[in-house]
């Protein structure tokens, strides 16, 4: 089999990486502001407030800070398959889907370039 059909190209393969890894700049960035808001407590003054109140806005306090807690999580995973793309392209195993063995597009990588499967492998599971 000639190398062209199984891999991509190191000029593509840099492209996607670029892509990568502004992908995770932002994404670092979107993090440090997601555990900010949950690691900073909102005291709002309750302390004057009627204990029923007071434990409203508790309550209200712990669901917004695990509700921040899962986009946390999902935002490490999403790193995680970030770098994990950037370990692929290392390897120029980037871009080869795991089921098929064939390439995924071009532009299904742009627009998720922790992609692990083509289309027609995604819409199979």
């Amino acid at each position: 089999m000639d190398d062209i059909n199984v891999r991509y190209s190191d000029v593509d393969l840099q492209e996607f990486k670029e892509i990568i890894l502004k992908k995770i700049k932002h994404a670092e960035e979107d993090l440090l502001l997601i555990e900010s808001s949950y690691k900073n407590g909102s005291d709002n003054g309750t302390e004057d407030t009627s204990p029923t109140f007071k434990s409203f806005e508790e309550g209200s306090d712990t669901m917004a800070k695990e509700a921040n807690m899962q986009l946390a999580i999902r935002q490490e995973k999403f790193l995680r398959d970030l770098k994990n793309a950037l370990i692929r392209i290392q390897n120029k195993t980037y871009g080869i889907c795991r089921v098929t063995g064939k390439l995924i597009q071009k532009e299904r990588l742009k627009l998720v370039p922790h992609a692990t499967l083509s289309i027609d492998a995604k819409r199979k599971q």
